[in-house]
């Protein structure tokens, strides 16, 4: 693992080398060695760790500030692309981020994911259900609905290189299809400047283009493989299921299915969002930071002391 400094000091920027050689990219927030189990966020599918940074201030500063790390995971962000496209898969980045977290000795995590993330989430309680205490799923479930996937499917990799960021923003306001219609003009700034780099004079997307083609193998015009057995081997571990209200991708009736089998599950629906929701917002944040307060009792309660630093022995 290496380290390298940044303009924003708020975070600090690690580089991870991956089983198979490829480079890794995080934001560690916070203390190292707090009390709290500290939060591991997976972005969605062409999404990067820059989408958690609000988020990640809010729990790392305070009282009693939380380690919280960002991860983008291969072929985006700033970790590197693969050359082989059909390794961008949710088990393999599952992987990637058991390396990530092995490299710094955190055994115990609370893992948020969002949409793609989720999955990876449920691909990590999978590979190792001992590292989980709890989960936060953005606007992801164990029924996908088709049509969402269709819409983002329509676009991935497609997208036209704008001129600049606020035709960017344009862009992406269009695509959003009406499903945030609260966002202001520097919001979607903020959303085009996470989606685009500058580089060679030009715009350029924050990830690899090859992503599309996992996708274009995909049936649309009928249902997608429900994932309740995915799902449900997260039944030990509190659950919080954020739900955009606009979402195409998560519906009402697959949020509320998931608190009903699930014995230790949460839904909040976040209003004039859809997929997926920003959290960027104080209600939202609010809802996270109450859970996380009601998991790190549940620790408390379980271990009969403070909640531990989830680092391995030295």
């Amino acid at each position: 693992m290496t380290d390298a400094s940044d303009a924003d000091t708020r975070f600090a920027q690690l580089f991870v080398t991956a089983q198979d050689g490829l480079r890794l990219y995080g934001r560690a927030y916070g203390p190292p060695d707090g009390a709290l189990t500290p939060v591991v966020c997976l972005a969605g599918l062409t999404r990067n760790s820059a989408d958690f940074h609000p988020l990640a201030l809010r729990l790392s500063s305070g009282a009693r500030p939380r380690r919280v790390l960002a991860l983008d995971c291969r072929g985006r962000g700033e970790s590197h692309y693969d050359e082989d496209w059909t390794n961008y898969d949710p088990r393999i980045e599952a992987q990637d981020a058991l390396d990530f977290l092995t490299a710094l000795e955190i055994n115990e995590a609370i893992v948020i994911g969002t949409s793609r993330g989720g999955l990876v989430a449920f691909a990590l309680a999978a590979l190792r259900p001992s590292l989980i205490r709890a989960v936060i799923l953005n606007d992801i479930g164990a029924v996908i609905e088709a049509r969402g996937l269709a819409r983002i499917r329509g676009y991935v990799g497609k997208l036209p290189p704008p001129r600049n960021l606020e035709e960017g923003a344009a862009i992406l306001k269009t695509l959003s299809d009406g499903q945030f219609p609260a966002l202001s003009e520097e919001q979607w700034l903020t959303q085009a400047r996470a989606i685009w780099r500058e580089a060679d004079g030009a715009l350029a997307p924050r990830y690899d283009l090859n992503l599309m083609r996992g996708l274009a193998a995909l049936d649309l015009d009928k249902p997608l493989p429900p994932l309740w057995p995915y799902f449900m081997a997260l039944k030990d571990v509190p659950t919080l299921v954020l739900r955009g209200a606009n979402s195409d991708l998560l519906s009402a009736e697959t949020a509320a299915e998931m608190t009903r089998r699930h014995p230790d599950c949460e839904a909040f629906t976040l209003p004039d969002q859809g997929h997926a929701p920003l959290l960027d917002d104080d209600p939202t944040l609010a809802r996270i930071e109450s859970f996380l307060a009601r998991v790190d009792q549940k620790i408390r309660d379980a271990t009969g002391a403070e909640a531990s630093s989830s680092r391995a022995p030295a």
